[in-house]
């Protein structure tokens, strides 16, 4: 297979190049040239946001695009158009996030999407960002040759958000821990291995459509994964569970204070951790246990010195030392 991937240096695209190289495939990644591509791979630079900036894509066929691009929709619909007579599929690597707030419990591909998303835009919100990348795809490569990975939560190695590096550096440090509860709290999420996988799966099989890429409900529970953080870390860090009322009475944000966890019985719970996924599952997604990833993320962390390296305006921030303390104290 000859595969083309926009970008391929950083989480998810770089994971989708590590994945097709072990399969021995024919890789080009296309990208502005400001990290090191993967060893084996043939490397384009360009700018797509930029005058001539596809230039380098002017030539070439390849059997599947991969575009994993987050920002404006035109820099979609330009690659897209370019690309359109010279390869065979393009997978555009979305998010749940185009789902029409706030889907319910049990939502499947079906569910209502967000309003005024455009293929010509310009860069506005991510909701309406990825919807108009869709839409650009599909307009290019129409609906049979055009797969739509409308991903969930992403873990794993070299996640550049922050979201399990910061729970893996928080229980490093060892002593009481804010546990947000209950421990039995059904979490989705997709190692972003098991993401990749799944992308040349889809390729292979000749997929089309949309798919939402997540596990299936509590695959993991938030016990779990917090249990796996302190086994790999060798720290002595105590989970103190902790109840969602109190937590959210001490003004403490979900998702983003306190990375993965939204409290049960809410829209968030229902829009982030309880999608219908049977469609993925059904064309070969296979989820790896959380231990797995956890435990692959902790030695990647150490590897790069114990810091993740962050993309730009990252919303994950984690809770604040003083914060936790407070609400641990008092509780």
């Amino acid at each position: 297979m000859r595969l083309l991937v926009l970008g391929g240096t950083e989480f998810a695209g770089r994971a989708v190049v590590e994945a097709a190289l072990g399969r021995g495939w024919d890789v080009t990644v296309f990208n502005r040239g400001r990290q090191a591509p993967v060893a084996g791979v043939r490397s384009l630079v360009g700018d797509r946001t930029a005058p001539g900036g596809l230039d380098a894509l002017a030539d070439g066929e390849w059997d599947a695009v991969v575009d994993t691009w987050r920002l404006a929709p035109r820099a979609v619909r330009d690659a897209a158009r370019l690309l359109r007579g010279r390869a065979g599929r393009y997978v555009y690597v979305s998010s749940c996030s185009v789902y029409a707030w706030a889907p319910p419990a049990g939502y499947t591909e079906d569910a209502d999407v967000v309003e005024g998303a455009d293929a010509d835009a310009e860069q506005t919100d991510y909701a309406r960002d990825k919807r108009g990348g869709e839409l650009a795809a599909v307009d290019a490569f129409g609906e049979d040759r055009t797969v739509l990975v409308r991903a969930g939560l992403i873990l794993g190695p070299h996640e550049n958000v922050g979201r399990l590096p910061w729970w893996l550096g928080r229980i490093a440090k060892g002593g009481p821990v804010l546990a947000p509860g209950p421990r039995e709290l059904p979490l989705q999420y997709v190692d972003v291995r098991d993401l990749a996988s799944w992308i040349l799966g889809a390729v292979e099989q000749g997929l089309s459509g949309p798919f939402t890429l997540v596990s299936e409900q509590g695959h993991a529970t938030m016990g779990e994964l917090l249990d796996a953080c302190v086994a790999v870390t060798g720290s002595d860090a105590e989970l103190r569970w902790t109840e969602p009322r109190v937590i959210l009475d001490a003004g403490i944000e979900p998702w983003t204070q306190l990375p993965v966890w939204v409290p049960p019985g809410t829209d968030m719970h229902d829009a982030l951790h309880s999608a219908d996924v049977s469609r993925a599952v059904g064309a070969g997604l296979v989820c790896r246990p959380v231990e797995e990833t956890v435990a692959d993320t902790w030695d990647w962390l150490r590897a790069v010195g114990g810091v993740a390296p962050l993309r730009s305006a990252v919303a994950v921030k984690g809770l604040d030392p003083d914060v936790e303390a407070k609400v641990l104290g008092g509780s």
